[in-house]
Order: C-alpha cells, then structure tokens, then sequence
C-alpha cells in the first residue's frame, strides 16, 4: 500500500527510465529504415566500418598500453615493474571508458544492423541443438528497449515469453565488435548449445565467430570456444575454467582471455540461487576412514526412541485438551511445544496444529518459553532426546540424548567429552614426576582422544541431521544407479553429481544404505558470486528480479529496469485458496482439475517437492485422470512434456517450472476455453519463484488464469504465516473443506515470503563478507601467477625475495653474535660459503654483513645463470614460483577450511566470529607469503636442472579429468550449532558439485606432467 502511494507521487522509476530510453529506440528504427535498401554485403560492410570506427577512437590509449606491455618482458628492476603496472591499469581503465563511449556513440546504428539482419533471416531454416527452426522474428521496440539496458549494464526483467533470447543479440552484436570478448550465461548445457545455435546465424551473417563451451571439451577446444567473439556456456563452466587457468603452468593452456562483458540469463537464479555456492576443483585425499556405519545403529535407536516419545506426548495432548480445566490446558501447550520440537513433521501433531485454537495455543506456550533469553526452555528440551529448530534448520542434542548415544560405550559419558587440550597439556608440562618421554607420549594420546572424539561428534552430528532434517523425495532422491542426488530446491531439477558439504552427504548415504564416498580436498575454490564480479561489465535478464532488486544492487551493483511487454498482460491472478488441512487442500485441487478438463482448458500443477508431485499424480491415477509428471525423475522426457502442456485439456504437474527454458504454446481452441490455467500446490519460500510458475500462463497477450491452493500445514504458513490468518479461521469456524479467499489474506502469504526472503538475503550477505576474506587473499596469490605465467622475467622478484629473507636471517643471529649459524643457513639456503672474522662481522654491523651476504649469494647466481644460460634460469625461476605458490596456496586452503569449520564455536566466547576469522585468517596469509618467499628463494638456489625437460613448461590434463564440485557456503565460518544470536543466519545446507575423479595414477589437473600422487596428491 505504501509502495503504491510512494508511485502515485513520485511516478513509477521503471516508467521513467523507460521514457528516457524511447528516443533510442527511435533512433534505432530510423536507421534500420535507411538499410533496407542495402545489398547483404553492403549490410555486413557496416560491421567493418563499425570496427574502424572503434579502432580509430581508441588508438591513442591502447598503442601507449601495448607498448608498455612489451616493455615489461624486460624490466629487471621491481620499483619500475610496479610503476608500469600502475601505469598499465590506468590506461587499461582509460580504454574502458573509450570503448563505452564510442558504443554507445553506434548503437543505435549496430542495433538497426540487427534488426534488419533479423529480417533478411525470415523465412531461413537451420538446426538448433538437433530441432529444425524457421526464424520468423524480428526486435520488437521493446525487445529494442531491453537489449540497451542490458548493453548498459544493468538488468531487464522481461515476462516470460517476451523473447528474451533474441533480445541478447542486439547487446552482443555491439559489445562484439570491439574484439574483447562477449559471454553469454545460461543456466545449462542444453540452453547453451542451443542459444548459440539458434541465434549463432545472425553473428555468422555478420562473420563474427561464436563458440559454445560444453561440459565434455577438453582444453584445446576450450582455447578455440574463448578465442571466439562470442562466448556461451553455463555458470559453472566459467568458473572452472577460471579457477582451471589459475592452476596452469604455461600461458599457452590458459583458455581465458580476460573478462570483459557477460550477460547472465536467468540472472536471479544464478547470482542469488545459486551464490551460496562456491565452485570447488578438488583431488582425493587417498582412503579416509568414516565412521558413518560405524554410529549409524546409535543415531537410529535414537531417533526411533524419539520418535515413540512425541507420539506418546501427542495422544496425552488429545486427552488433556478434552478438558475445561485450565491446569490441563496449560500441560497441553507445554506437551505441544514439546512435542512440535521433538518431531514437528509428525502426522498425528500437524492434525492438531491445523486447529487454528491449538495452533495458538501452541504460539501462545512458546512465547512463554522464549521470554528472557529462552531461560525455560530447557525444561521442555530435558526430556527430549534432541530438539529441532525447523526455522533455523539446526537441531541439538539433550543430555538425555547424549546418555542413549553413549550407552553400551566402554567410555561411558566421556565418549562425548572432549579433553581441554590447553589445561592438560599444561598440567603434563608442570608435573616433575613425569619423564620428558612420557610427557611426549601422554600428549600423543591427548591429541589421539581429542581427535577421535572431535570426528565422532562431527558423524554424529550429521547423521542425526540426515534423519531428522533430510528428506527423500525431498530434498534428495535416489538414483537407480543407487546414488543420492540433490533435488533443486527452486527449480526441482536433479542436480547431476552434486554434494552437500562437511559430511552430510556421507551421512545421508549412509542413513539410506547406499555406497559412502570418500572426502575430497580443495586444490582452488571460487563462489559465483566473487567470479562475476571480475567483469568489467555485468548485465542479467530474467522474468523476476524486481523482488530482489535491493540485493543486486548491494552485491552486485546492478540496477534492475522492468521492461514493458509488447502487448498487454491480460492473464488473471485469482486470490490464494487456504484450507485447515493439507488433505482438504489436495481434495480441492482434484476438484478443480477435473472441472478445467471438462473444459478442454491445459492445466499446469505447480509442485514444491517432488513428493508432492507424485502425491497429486497417484490420486488423479486412482481417478483415471490422464497426466504427465516433470519432476527430478523425468527430466529425459522434459521437452516432450512441457510441449504438449498447453493443449486442449492437458494436465501437467511440474515441480516449480522455474528455468525450464521454454515456453508452453497454447494449442487450437484454448485462447476461447481461457487459455493455460496455472494451478499452484503450495506457495514458495521466494515470491519471484511463484511470479515464475505464473508467468507461465498469459504469454504475448494470451489470456491465462493462476492461482495458489494452500493450506495451515504448508511449511511456509507454519514457520513463518501470521497468526492473523490462524485467528481469521478460527472465528469464521470454517467446516471441512471450506476455504478462505480474500486479498488481505494472500498479502499476508506475501508478507511470510518477505520475512524469509530477508533472511536468506541475510544469510548470503554475512556468507559474501566471508568470503571477501579468502576473495583477497585470492587476487594477490593469482596476480603472482598471473605475472609468472606471462614470461616476465623474474630474476628481480626472486632477488627481492632474497633481501627479504636475508634480512631475517641477520635480524636473527646478528645481536648473539652466532657467526657459525648465519654461515650454516647461507650455505643451506643458498649454496655460498660466507665466511667472515669476528672483528670483521662486528665492525660491519647489521647493514654491512647484510650486503656481505647478498653480494656473494648474487655473485653466485650470477655464475649459476652463466653456466645454464639466460633462458633456461628464466625458466627455471618461473617454475620455483608456480610450483611453490601451487604447493602453499593448497596447504593455506586445507588450513582455512579447518579455520572455517570451528569459528562459529567463538560466539559462545561473546566473539564476533566473523572478525575472529578475519584476524586469524590475515595471519595465516602472512605465514603463507612468508613460506612461499623462503621457498622460491631456496628452490632458485638450489635446483640444479640436468635436462632442460625439467623446467619445461607443464601441459595441462583435459578438462574432463579434473573433480569440479560446487560446495555448500552455507555454514561459512559457521559450521558449528552457533549461539541463539546467530542462529538467524544459518539456512539449510546447499549441495556441491562433483564431476569426474582425479586417480591417484592419473596425470595431474594442474598440468604438471607428473602423476597426482607425486604432485598436488603427494600429501593427500
């Protein structure tokens, strides 16, 4: 209400921006009439003369650039290295800003050449993605209008239906012709071959190259897809690409060429849905022992034993609320709230709760407890074997919970205690009575007890959340390959070889008796949200991102512009039908199915689960209802399914039609029965989820109908509906069946979807500023590779490095006077035997037996380069410092991910642990700098190569061969049952990505030439 009052005075921002771009708009369709008359080759002239135009205007900033570029091959002194890299960013800078000048200055011209090359297409067939299409489209305005936003960097949220894939050409085409590169992101495979495809004639027409990156191609291919002008591929083939060429230890197998422009298709689901998500390229960390199996039978009995427990506590409940007495209504409310926490999903309890009285009851008793920091909450816990925050996804165990765990241990109630390593080691320093081999001894047994028990608790932990948050169908289906795969939450896809991180997906495996993977261990790691940020221009499309418009512009800084569609929407959204009970609620969509097929009019059923969907399909099979069901387990026949969806009397149930890519036309006869009539199960947890499953229905001015059937029992309206609509039923005293329709109502079902929409934004925020951490430290490792990586000499870095530890050296011995150590490490570290006179060493001071070193350690290498010859120590020093940064930065990200996993646990201390991880974090990079310098050094000195082989540039394995994982961030920094403060911030554990493994006799991925094992697998 207030947001409309807000537009009645100020105006609509999106109208106004329109209106300020419609003069380009007819700017473009002025100059697309003056090219009609032009022959095909005088058309595809425009494309060279739009290419000179844009050379001419840069050539003053990029011949200077180029030139410093070349200068930098042979710079040997470091402060004038760092002074042409400054000077490199600024004109590169510089170069931007020209190039947007100029493109904006042809665009109304470059985007007419589109249009009428559209036109010229009309009527032409060719195959996309194995489907013969005849192109018949030509720009509308507002196609125009979207494609100008998009070229501006910003989003256009375009209904579905309105051409979208079209109107990425027009941007394209443009942002093409500077010859930096343009990538297109789809959200998968298919989407990519056939885009690039299907719109690939309109660049070809214009000979502009197009390349298709495809999961399966190796590196060469690769090479040749980036060299292209344009560029499509998912997501996550950028990514790990990216991560792939920082692996790389010759320039010539990097596949990247820089990143200049993306346009992201279906921006929301991959810069929101999918940004808690870090891409991962991980090896095998040899055979690790799991104790899954091994605790398994305990977490069962537990949880068999609560579950007993709730529906005993529930049939007392039945009993007392038969009662006027007042003292029996209380112990009610106090069983209900003990009862909703021991298993709130139990079937007999969600009865209960569809009582709008009982369900009030039950708010009203957690209130109660709550009150005071929750200091009586204890009391309903104590006698639950574990207790399960559904809102906050968590669940903790109770001491009565600990005992059962515990019971038939040979430890008893220690197999749950873990030694204070800091106090017992202590004691063992001061106690006299102990020899110093027995000392060493007790604190090898400390270390022992503590680490057994440290990944007992972990197993137990995430077992117990398998069974009790976990559910198959779900969440997760299995495979008939017998494998557990994870079900997308917003678009109900299977998402092929994905895993949860942190052992949860082993616990699931091992709840469903199905084959335990092994662990794996991060080589390099990326989230989506840091890679799209390395563009120097990023733009989005999709049908809903309004909703979320705050967050692009706070992570991303991308402004969202509504397009108007080319003709009226003039589909029906109809209020939400709310019913008490999930079983009324699934009579009434029955009901309402067979009505519209009486019609003759398409139904779409929008489900949030695949459970759901198999639900609906088995009680329309008892009813003779014909079907078709796309859901996680049917995606072979998802193209034949979503085609037939719109004609006369079909019925569909499809498991949230988000990102399904393509569009459901309406069959003979169905505009006059009303069009597609969209039928929504339950409402999602993200309101542009359900804009998505409407928008559907009622494309290009087709008329449609949607509306939402819901119930008291959908996990939305339990965790997070307003008691207004519990209390509204209660006082209409509603009869079975009956349902509850009103505008008001279906606000407040959007109201519940805000609060959760604010807290999973909430979440990704606190997980982004994360991740910045590790993003920094990222950038200063991959810029020194980078710099590696591109031939510049390196011989003065290595000597800086050299100053460096030289200086520590001296620091360290010099004030003891300790001649023979400082002689012993020079002649370790850097094969000269420095010898110096005590009198000599004192009168020389700190500075002067400094030089002294370096002057006979650079004399040395000196000689060292003369007997290899030049070329050969250039590469023998670019070798020292990508194997040593390789070697660091995987020990660094095993030692963050250990950081990672127990920072959450500093809340308990009143810490922030977020700056604890940031602290920690910063010292451990400075050990990791420091190591690599020592190293490098060490390495320059000291290698002695017989063959030129041995610092040969290293080939990089295909691409295939690599393990890529999308990994879950979601516990990021907070991997432990944090604090009640900072439970909010925790959501439910995403999946991760696993592709093909890395044999230990395989060759490795970061192209080495040597076997895994004997390169980054040599410590796995």
């Amino acid at each position: 209400m207030f947001e409309s009052l807000l537009k009645k005075f100020f105006g609509d921002k999106n109208v106004k921006a329109a209106k300020d771009l419609w003069p380009i708009v007819e700017q473009i369709n002025a100059e697309y009439e003056k090219l009609k008359d032009l022959t095909d080759d005088e058309l595809r002239a425009k494309t060279t003369e739009f290419k000179n135009r844009i050379e001419e205007y840069t050539r003053e900033t990029k011949t200077p650039l180029d030139e410093l570029k070349i200068k930098l091959q042979d710079v040997q002194s470091v402060e004038d290295k760092h002074t042409i890299y400054d000077e490199v960013e600024r004109l590169e800078n510089e170069l931007t800003d020209k190039y947007e000048e100029i493109l904006d200055e042809i665009l109304p011209e470059a985007f007419a050449v589109v249009k009428d090359t559209c036109r010229r297409l009309c009527g032409k067939s060719w195959e996309a993605a194995g489907n013969k299409i005849t192109w018949d489209m030509i720009p509308y305005d507002v196609q125009l209008l979207g494609g100008i936003v998009l070229h501006q960097g910003k989003i256009a949220e375009m209904a579905t239906g309105e051409g979208k894939t079209l109107v990425a050409t027009l941007p394209v085409y443009l942002n093409a012709l500077t010859g930096r590169g343009v990538h297109l992101v789809t959200v998968n495979d298919y989407l990519a071959k056939r885009d690039s495809e299907w719109m690939g004639e309109i660049y070809k027409f214009h000979r502009l190259t197009i390349g298709c990156i495809i999961n399966t191609m190796d590196s060469e291919q690769r090479i040749k897809m980036y060299a292209c002008d344009i560029t499509y591929g998912t997501n996550n083939e950028f990514g790990f690409d990216y991560l792939r060429d920082n692996m790389s230890s010759s320039k010539e197998y990097c596949v990247q060429r820089g990143h200049n422009f993306a346009i992201v298709d279906e921006v929301d689901s991959v810069l929101i849905d999918e940004a808690r998500t870090p891409l991962i390229i991980s090896g095998p960390v040899g055979s690790t022992e799991h104790k899954f199996d091994e605790m398994k039978p305990r977490v069962e009995r537990i949880f068999r034993k609560q579950s007993n427990l709730v529906a005993s506590i529930v049939k007392e409940v039945e009993q007392l609320l038969q009662s006027d007495n007042s003292k029996d209504r209380e112990r009610a409310g106090m069983l209900l709230l003990r009862a909703h926490r021991g298993f709130p999903k139990n079937k007999a309890l969600m009865k209960l709760l569809s009582e709008p009285e009982y369900k009030k009851l039950l708010q009203q008793t957690e209130l109660d407890f709550l009150r005071e920091n929750a200091k009586r909450m204890p009391e309903i816990d104590e006698e639950l074997y574990f207790a399960i925050e559904e809102r906050n996804n968590q669940m903790d165990l109770s001491e009565k919970g600990r005992d059962e765990l515990a019971m038939g241990s040979s430890e008893g109630k220690e197999f749950f205690v873990l030694p204070d390593l800091g106090t017992e080691i202590s004691k063992l320093e001061n106690d006299p009575s102990i020899s110093d081999e027995d000392k060493l001894k007790k604190k090898d047994e400390l270390y022992h007890i503590y680490s057994e028990r440290s990944d007992r608790i972990h197993t137990l932990n995430q077992l117990l959340k398998a069974y009790t948050l976990f559910e198959k169908d779900v969440e997760y289906v299995i495979t008939e390959e017998g494998k557990i795969a994870i079900v997308d939450e917003f678009t109900g896809r299977v998402l092929p070889g994905r895993r949860y991180s942190d052992g949860l997906h082993q616990a699931i495996e091992a709840k469903e008796s199905v084959k335990v993977e092994r662990d794996t261990q991060t080589l390099a790691t990326i989230t989506l949200q840091n890679y799209f940020r390395l563009y120097r221009k990023l733009a989005g499309m999709t049908g809903t991102a309004e909703t979320e418009e705050g967050e692009f512009f706070e992570i991303y800084k991308l402004e969202v512009l509504v397009i108007p569609t080319n003709r009226p929407n003039v589909r029906s959204d109809e209020d939400d039908a709310i019913y008490k009970t999930k079983r009324e609620k699934y009579n009434a969509i029955i009901e309402k199915i067979s009505e519209l097929r009486e019609q003759k009019r398409p139904v779409l059923v929008g489900t949030t689960s695949v459970d759901v969907s198999e639900t609906i399909s088995k009680i329309l099979k008892r009813q003779g209802v014909p079907h078709n069901v796309l859901n996680a387990k049917q995606h072979q026949r998802e193209a034949e399914i979503v085609a037939f969806a719109g004609q006369p009397g079909a019925v569909t149930i499809a498991t949230n039609m988000a990102g399904r890519g393509t569009d459901i036309k309406l069959g003979a006869g169905v505009v006059d029965t009303g069009g597609l009539y969209i039928l929504g199960t339950e409402r999602h947890e993200a309101r542009r989820i359900d804009r998505q499953l409407r928008g559907r229905s009622g494309r290009q001015g087709d008329p449609g109908t949607t509306k939402f059937f819901i119930s008291l029992e959908d996990d939305l309206m339990r965790l997070f509906g307003s008691d207004r609509i519990t209390n509204v039923m209660g006082r209409m005293g509603m009869e079975d069946g009956e349902a509850i329709q009103h505008p008001l109502i279906t606000r407040s079902v959007e109201r519940a979807q805000k609060k959760v929409e604010e807290n999973n934004f909430a979440i990704r925020k606190r997980l982004l500023e994360f991740d910045n951490v590790m993003n920094q430290q990222r950038e200063v490792i991959y810029s020194r590779r980078k710099q590696a990586l591109e031939g510049e000499r390196l011989k003065s870095e290595v000597f800086e490095y050299l100053d460096e530890v030289v200086q520590e050296l001296v620091d360290k011995y010099y004030d003891e006077g300790d001649i023979e150590s400082i002689h012993n490490e020079v002649l370790q570290n850097f094969l000269v035997d420095f010898k110096i006179e005590a009198e000599t060493f004192e009168k020389l001071g700190k500075d002067g037996v400094k030089e002294k070193i370096l002057e006979g350690a650079k004399e040395f290498y000196k000689r060292k380069e003369e007997m290899l010859g030049t070329q050969l120590m250039a590469r023998l020093e670019q070798y020292a410092v990508l194997s040593v940064i390789d070697e660091k930065w995987k020990e660094h990200l095993r030692e963050m991910d250990d950081l990672k996993e127990g920072i959450g646990l500093r809340a308990y201390g009143q810490k922030d642990p977020l700056l604890e991880y940031k602290s920690e974090s910063y010292t451990l990079f400075l050990s990791l700098l420091e190591q690599i310098r020592n190293e490098v050094v060490s390495f320059c000195f000291k290698f002695w190569p017989q063959a030129p082989q041995e610092v040969q540039g290293r080939k990089t394995t295909p691409a295939q061969k690599m393990q890529t994982i999308k990994d879950s961030a979601d516990n990021l920094g907070l991997k432990a049952t944090s604090p009640e403060g900072d439970g909010d911030r925790r959501g439910k554990q995403q999946p991760v990505k696993v592709e093909a493994k890395v044999g230990r006799n395989e060759p490795c991925p970061c192209g080495s030439g040597k076997k895994y094992k004997n390169c980054h697998g040599k410590n796995a």
